[in-house]
């Protein structure tokens, strides 16, 4: 081991008593309890704030940016600049760059320092991450000799204006660009030479600019350097030595820090008063499958060990390396001696962290047997504080990267930048770890090291084309303005619970797919004409007696015993209306009425009937379409006749439409011609098919809505309706109009297509309602053109069908499940090579910091009442609304917290759409009843798990029992009646339902006693009576014997 000078006695005594009093005060220290962020439970997403903490970070939180010196300066041999080895690197023919670009203009901030100010300002972040350039200073890398006087009065002059705008500097010594010399002549870092020449650098720079500086930072993210620079070469200086000369760089990095540590603490701390530290970077990584084995806790700790703790656990631990990285490297790996242990730990005021995208990509490299790395900036938060005494944290590092071709509008770049923001407020206040600071990387565009100008890091775009580096503000740049300003995340006002409820004639339902047909099994006690013997062989069979027929009925609908238990499910939620659809290719195989399946339409019947004896209300679709099922959902006949490309579909629907009406229109109150239509179209290949499909699909619709209010509507009284997929679509990015315009287009597409024609909206003359939207045809005609095709895809109604569209709902059904992100679609040569863009040219992407299931389905209820409301504005408060159905996966057999989770918060959304929005709502429905298989939107567990209840069903049933949400949690009393005057009596009977039970029963067991006794007297006394009266007969009859009388007298016969 390369040796340097012992450190004075009375430190090394002190640490000795620090360390003593640790061991005393274990609980108090701490240190290297890292393990249990692993151990203990992850934080509930579904609890409070667990997925996204609105809240403000604690005062005086020191918001920043950062950049570093040789990403953004330039001028690399301008005014007396010595090369780095980062400049050789990107003029070498032979390197890792994965470009040929170089840094030597960059971003210039060398001459656009004062730009840089003025972004900070428009930020209005508090402290600025900048770092020195070594060979800027001191060409020769020698801090010993005279120093370059144009890099230090610019140093100054940059630290002296910021302290003007009360911006806090934050000065890092080494980010990377060592003088080239030192390279040369010494080997670089992996000589100790170095080392000593950096603490007389450190000296140099505390001297020259301390008393303005109050935080320092030696060195940023060593790891890199060592790894990429010594290990593999991908950075400079691209030496490919492997671990050992790896082991060796970090072994003197982390010397030179120390040195520069103890330099400030002897001879600058006590006048300048500063903090000194080093930027330490790290990834995350979380077990195999999320279980957390010993074995695979011990992995995961030994993955960041071999990052972070390499470096941190000789600074923040016990001065020595990881026992991880000793059992790996074995040899290679060298050693501290006693005295370098205490003399190296402790050398940092507060821990600095970077993360960001360079170690995350590093650790997937690290990760074993199924770990996964993740960016969870909370959760290495929460592992500094417990592995190393919960020190204070500086995120010094903090962001993501974004392609070049995005250029200032960088909308992932948000979303990012966000959720690791909320990571840090979520630490700080459920973790308790105490951040003071976040750094948001990088202030402007600069060389992003071996991938140069390919990908971008800055909150301010930089066209590197341009002399003049104009700094414009990225939309990220805007967001993070934001969240500097509101301190963090300010509370969402509409999130507050409104109380109430909804009215007693409200739909509490439940929305199935195609409701199964099970023939089987069946009760055949009526139906089989044998006669059986049982056990006459002491086998326990039934045996039919030979020669023995019995007399049959025809079969009831309580044969089907599928029916019974689907139903038993159905009640047991408290829901009064049933969504399912029948199956068309069941009932019609060929699709026509040349083949029709009674036995099918009879099944469908008694489900009806029987729901209407329970006091049920169906609501049936005809048509459910789905890429599960064969031919969609259609009979095989017409699908392989174009299906909804072949108008002769339209024909074949109407006629089917007209069976079910005929066959089942007695048990309906409530009628769906075709279920998500704007779901099915998306099947089609090309733009102009799904614009075919859709016309089709809305004059089926139109077809068959008409026929009802012609031949049935005066007889069976329902209303009937077609159901679209509504989710809401918010803008991905909030400050660009190009957003704002993607996300109504893509309703527009997504549900105006379909409603115009039937509603028309508010906003358009009588005369073209019964057309598409004006807006998307407009829209569909100038693509055509830019893209030079002859004309719009979009197909034209005649008069004819205007007319009969017009008016063809009897209320609006809406499925919504989600909320999505909206973008315009990105017209590269790429993306056209790599498929056809979609007619409304939007992208959907979804928020990481929504909360989302196991499928990826984002939970976000506030979206809701804005699908709700955008409806309601674009057609009316005339027609009722009715969510038609609304649900979540959910992995969870029985305890499904998610779905739990759903359920309150998405009615409530609706709640208050209704009641605050002046929302047309008049129905609720969750999906689905039932699983199939595995647990997903089920609220039963699947027939083959039992048909267990999970625990939503609770959830749902309490809501519907109290009508809502009401304050005094009480049961609401109109529960299945209709709308009537309101009834006291029945009102205070209600009310004391058990008392009134309990007398009823007293009642009637009084009268049942006294009828008893009534009963027990009449029948002694006449018991009694009829003694007496036998007694008196036999004494009478003995009387006439002796009187001579005879007992009967008969007419004397004829000889």
């Amino acid at each position: 081991m390369l040796n340097h000078p012992s450190p004075p006695t009375r430190q090394c005594l002190l640490l000795s008593l620090f360390l003593l009093v640790c061991g005393w005060n274990k609980a108090a220290c701490s240190f290297g309890e890292g393990r249990k962020v692993w151990q203990q439970p992850k934080p509930d997403p579904i609890s409070k704030d667990q997925s996204f903490l609105h809240g403000s970070f604690p005062s005086g939180f020191l918001w920043g940016s950062g950049t570093s010196a040789f990403q953004t300066e330039g001028a690399w041999d301008q005014e007396g600049k010595g090369p780095s080895i980062w400049d050789h690197f990107t003029h070498s023919p032979v390197s890792g760059n994965l470009t040929t670009d170089t840094a030597d203009v960059a971003s210039d901030s060398y001459t656009h320092w004062e730009e840089d100010l003025e972004a900070l300002e428009y930020l209005g972040v508090r402290s600025y991450s900048f770092s020195l350039s070594w060979p800027r200073i001191f060409p020769d890398g020698n801090a010993r000799g005279q120093p370059n006087t144009a890099a230090v009065e610019h140093y100054g002059r940059l630290i002296e204006r910021l302290l003007e705008k009360k911006i806090e500097p934050i000065v890092t010594l080494y980010h990377w660009d060592l003088p080239q010399v030192l390279q040369e002549d010494y080997g670089g870092w992996r000589n100790d030479t170095v080392v000593g020449l950096f603490e007389e650098y450190a000296a140099f720079c505390f001297r020259t600019f301390g008393s303005r500086v109050r935080y320092w930072l030696t060195m940023h993210n060593p790891y890199l350097v060592a790894v990429q620079g010594y290990g593999t070469g991908v950075h400079a200086p691209g030496e490919a030595g492997g671990p050992a000369n790896s082991l060796i760089v970090a072994h003197n990095l982390i010397r030179a820090h120390a040195k520069a540590w103890h330099t400030y603490n002897t001879h600058f701390r006590p006048a300048q008063k500063g903090k000194v530290s080093i930027v330490l970077g790290s990834h995350w990584v979380e077990p195999q499958r999320g279980q957390a084995t010993d074995a695979n806790v011990e992995l995961c700790q030994q993955s960041i060990e071999a990052v972070l703790g390499w470096f941190a656990n000789p600074i923040f631990g016990h001065g020595d390396y990881p026992v991880s990285l000793k059992i790996k490297h074995g040899a290679l790996l060298p050693t501290f001696s006693p005295e370098e242990k205490l003399w190296v730990q402790t050398t940092a005021d507060f821990f600095a962290l970077s993360f960001g995208p360079n170690n995350l990509r590093l650790g997937r490299g690290l990760v074993h047997y199924g770990q996964t790395v993740t960016p969870d900036l909370r959760r290495i938060l929460g592992w500094i504080k417990l592995e190393y005494g919960d020190p204070k944290v500086l995120v010094a590092e903090g962001g993501w990267f974004s392609e070049a071709s995005e250029g200032k509008e960088d909308t992932v770049a948000i979303y990012l930048m966000k959720r690791f923001i909320n990571q840090v407020l979520q630490a700080v206040r459920f973790d308790g770890v105490q951040v003071f600071g976040y750094s948001a990387w990088s202030l402007v565009d600069g060389f992003e090291w071996n991938y140069g100008f390919t990908v971008r890091r800055g909150l301010f775009y930089i066209d590197f084309s341009q002399p003049n580096r104009t700094r414009t503000p990225k939309t990220s740049a805007q967001y993070y303005r934001r969240v500097v300003t509101d301190n963090g995340f300010p509370s969402d006002e509409t999130a507050r619970e409104l109380k109430g409820r909804f009215p007693c004639d409200f739909h509490w339902g439940i929305a199935d797919s195609t409701l199964q047909v099970h023939f089987y099994p069946f009760s055949p006690q009526f139906t089989d004409p044998h006669l059986y013997s049982w056990n006459l062989t002491g086998d326990g069979s039934l045996r039919p007696v030979p020669g023995v027929m019995m007399h049959t009925r025809r079969a009831q609908c309580t044969d089907y015993l599928a029916i019974r238990g689907h139903l038993r499910l159905f009640v047991s939620t408290g829901a009064s209306h049933y969504r399912f659809a029948l199956n068309w290719s069941l009932i019609l195989p060929q699709g026509n009425l040349s083949n029709v399946n009674t036995e099918a339409l009879r099944y469908y019947r008694c489900v009806l009937t029987e729901l209407k004896k329970l006091d049920l209300k169906a609501v049936v679709i005809l048509y459910h379409p789905t890429k599960r099922v064969p031919n969609l959902g259609l009979p095989g006949p017409l699908h392989a006749s174009g299906g909804w490309l072949n108008s002769s579909t339209v024909e074949a629907f109407q006629e089917y439409a007209a069976l079910c009406y005929q066959q089942l229109g007695s048990w309906v109150p409530y009628w769906i011609t075709i279920n998500e239509p704007n779901r099915l179209v998306d099947v089609y290949s090309s733009g102009e098919e799904r614009h075919q499909a859709a016309h089709n699909l809305l004059l089926a619709h139109g077809k068959a809505w008409r026929l009802y209010e012609r031949e049935h509507s005066s007889q069976q009284s329902a209303l009937v309706s077609l159901a679209l997929h509504a989710d809401w679509a918010e803008p991905a990015n909030p400050f660009l109009d190009s957003h704002t315009a993607a996300a109504q287009r893509f309703l527009l597409f997504e549900l105006g297509r379909f409603l115009d024609p039937l509603l028309g909206s508010r906003y358009e003359e009588k005369h073209s309602k019964g057309d598409y939207p004006q807006e998307m045809k407009a829209y569909l005609e100038e693509r055509s053109r830019v893209m030079g095709l002859p004309g719009s895809p979009l197909p034209n109604f005649t008069e004819t069908e205007r007319e009969e569209l017009r008016g063809t709902l009897s209320f609006i059904a809406l499925n919504h499940f989600t909320t999505r992100l909206v973008s315009p679609y990105p017209h590269t040569q790429a993306n056209f090579q790599q498929k056809q863009p979609p007619d409304h040219d939007c992208l959907t992407l979804s928020d990481p910091t929504w909360l989302s299931s196991r499928q990826g389905q984002a939970l976000v209820p506030w979206g809701l009442r804005k699908i709700l409301n955008w409806v309601n504005q674009r057609y009316g408060r005339a027609l009722p609304i009715i969510v038609t159905a609304s649900g979540v996966d959910d992995q969870a057999p029985v305890e499904d917290k998610l779905r739990q989770h759903f359920l309150r918060r998405y009615l409530q959304e609706a709640f208050k759409a209704r009641q605050l929005d002046g929302v047309n709502l008049q129905g609720f429905y969750v999906w689905e009843l039932q699983d199939r298989h595995v647990p997903q939107f089920g609220l039963f567990t699947s027939a083959r798990h039992q048909s267990k209840a999970k625990a939503s069903i609770t959830v749902y049933r309490k809501i519907i029992t109290h009508g809502g949400f009401p304050g005094d949690n009480t049961t609401q009393t109109c529960r299945f009646s209709d709308l009537h005057e309101p009834c006291s009596l029945c009102a205070w009977m209600f009310k004391n339902k058990a008392m009134l039970v309990f007398g009823g029963c007293l009642l009637i067991t009084a009268v049942m006693l006294a009828g008893l006794v009534i009963f027990v007297i009449v029948t002694k006394r006449n018991q009694t009576k009829g003694r007496g009266r036998g007694v008196n007969r036999r004494m009478r009859r003995r009387r006439r014997r002796r009187e001579g009388v005879p007992v009967c007298s008969c007419p004397p016969v004829k000889r």
